[in-house]
């Protein structure tokens, strides 16, 4: 490109004069010049001004007229520069020359419109391309203002959908938390007592996840790591046989996305095989494997008929999609002794 806008105009030059000189000297150099418009175009211009004086600097001074509307495209600057190079461009005629008025109106007509034309060109291109730009921006900040208004519809949506979940659910758990407590205190065998205070706190706990996880609350329980054993306490508590393996240690330093996972991992895994394997034993390994976090429940035949309990949640499938969410992969079926297991593989360990 470079080579094309120079050359040009050299070209120009030689064929416009066909004997060494001053003129010719003065406009090859102004031609030379041409590569300084990009970062110094009045610079460009001031050296293009001395081949004007020759007579053969118009085809370099056209170019960094042009590259210098296109870089300052203000209206009081660009005067100033058309009417210099038209100063400098008339002078030699008008000192050399002796015109009548007609052609004297001519000439300077036709100097101003050759010196104003690339300048007004280069300032309309310019002008354009910010036009374009400040366009573009407007599109885009519409565009965001579109998906943020679409995310807060979403985000009261949500909100609405979890006042409606926390007021008829938790009315529920409540309602049990309260009988669980009224039977607790009017009963005298000691295992119902037990039983009772048992669910009422597992209501209480229920009613504060809830309440976690629509954003309700800040306090809810934990859900890390550390919480499983108690997990395993409760299970225990309800008579299920659960047996606690861990290879993690005190310090597993786990990110607490995948620690929440991990949770919930044993916990739907706990209820799944305490609903569709009564009677059975239940085995819960953590341990490290490759730089990431492998979870397996197994447990053996059931003993008994499965519990019908409802069917209200997304059991395997939504818990699979919660261990996408944080990395991992989930697997899980029979397995030979004609139980089941379950193995969640959890990257992203520290």
């Amino acid at each position: 490109m470079e080579v094309l806008v120079v050359g040009i105009p050299a070209i120009a030059v030689l064929f416009a004069h066909d004997h060494f000189g001053y003129a010719l000297v003065s406009g090859l150099v102004g031609a030379a010049v041409l590569p300084l418009r990009r970062r110094w175009p009045r610079v460009a211009v001031v050296l293009c001004l001395p081949a004007m004086v020759g007579g053969l600097g118009w085809a370099p001074t056209i170019v960094a007229l042009f590259a210098l509307g296109r870089a300052q495209p203000r209206m009081k600057p660009l005067v100033f520069w058309v009417l210099l190079a038209s100063v400098v461009a008339l002078a030699p005629v008008l000192i050399t020359q002796s015109l009548g008025v007609g052609a004297l109106v001519l000439t300077v007509a036709f100097v101003l419109l050759a010196a104003g034309a690339p300048v007004a060109l280069g300032a309309l291109v310019a002008l354009r391309q910010q036009l374009a730009d400040s366009l573009r921006r407007l599109e885009e900040a519409t565009e965001a203002e579109l998906r943020a208004k679409a995310e807060m519809a979403r985000a009261d949506e949500r909100a609405r959908i979890a006042r409606e979940i926390h007021d008829a659910v938790g009315h529920h758990v409540t309602l049990i938390a309260v009988e669980s407590a009224a039977l607790a205190t009017t009963t005298a065998e000691r295992g119902v007592k037990e039983t009772s205070v048992r669910l009422r706190g597992l209501a209480k706990q229920a009613l504060e996840e809830m309440r976690a996880t629509l954003g309700l609350s800040t306090a809810g329980q934990p859900t890390g790591l550390d919480s499983i054993p108690d997990l395993v306490g409760q299970a225990r508590a309800a008579g299920v046989d659960v047996q606690l393996s861990s290879e993690l240690g005190d310090e597993h330093d786990v990110p607490p996305a995948v620690e929440r996972a991990a949770y919930r991992v044993v916990q739907e895994a706990l209820t799944n095989a305490s609903k569709h394997a009564p009677g059975a034993g239940i085995r819960v390994r953590l341990a490290r494997c490759d730089g990431s976090l492998r979870i397996v429940v197994s447990n053996a035949a059931p003993c008994g008929e499965a519990v019908e309990v409802g069917s209200g949640g997304s059991g395997l499938a939504g818990l699979s999609e919660r261990v996408q969410m944080a990395g991992g992969r989930l697997n899980a079926g029979p397995s030979e002794d004609g139980g089941f297991e379950l193995v969640a593989v959890l990257p992203q360990l520290r």
